[in-house]
């Protein structure tokens, strides 16, 4: 093979654009390297990790796999998007409400959820909220695990998926105990 022929797959700057995603969600995550190698019980090594997120090495498919559920994020969100660079982490969104009580059925606002909260929580809804909930960070590839701020167009079409006026949900959602602020 000549200098100019690569194999497949073996593209340096598709493997630095992945290390970028990877990095970014592992950051979203709040997760040290070596945080990473102890949850994976020493599947991920530290260096081994750092060389994908450098680029210096490529990720099989299988690993990226398991690195996902790991990170409990869809496999595709490890993944640059096709053609471009990566987006910049988005940990320095919002996460917080201004401590203003949220008018239902005037002006546009948002509301906090604690997903880990609701993760534990019973009830015939949780199901539906927590894919709604889970597409919404898919979208904003927003994967911190811990919390998401939802503004209130998300929170009327929760409601209307669940057959609930927004007032509803909103007081739902507060005795489920997964609002916060």
């Amino acid at each position: 093979m000549t200098p100019s022929q690569t194999v497949e797959g073996d593209d340096p700057e598709y493997a630095v654009a992945v290390g970028a995603r990877l990095r970014a969600v592992r950051r979203q995550k709040r997760l040290s390297l070596q945080a990473v190698e102890k949850a994976s019980r020493l599947e991920f090594k530290a260096s081994v990790l750092g060389a994908y997120e450098r680029g210096e090495r490529t990720i099989s498919v299988p690993r990226l796999q398991r690195l996902a559920r790991l990170y409990r994020v869809p496999v595709d969100q490890l993944l640059p998007p096709d053609g471009s660079e990566p987006p910049a982490p988005r940990a320095g969104q919002a996460f917080h409400t201004n401590g203003e009580r949220p008018d239902p059925e005037g002006k546009p606002f948002k509301v906090v959820v604690d997903l880990i909260r609701l993760s534990e929580v019973q009830g015939p809804e949780r199901e539906l909220l927590r894919r709604f909930l889970a597409s919404v960070q898919v979208q904003r590839q927003d994967f911190n695990g811990e919390v998401l701020t939802i503004r209130s167009e998300d929170l009327r079409v929760m409601a209307s998926m669940l057959g609930q006026s927004l007032t509803t949900l909103l007081k739902r959602l507060e005795e489920l105990g997964v609002l916060r602020g």
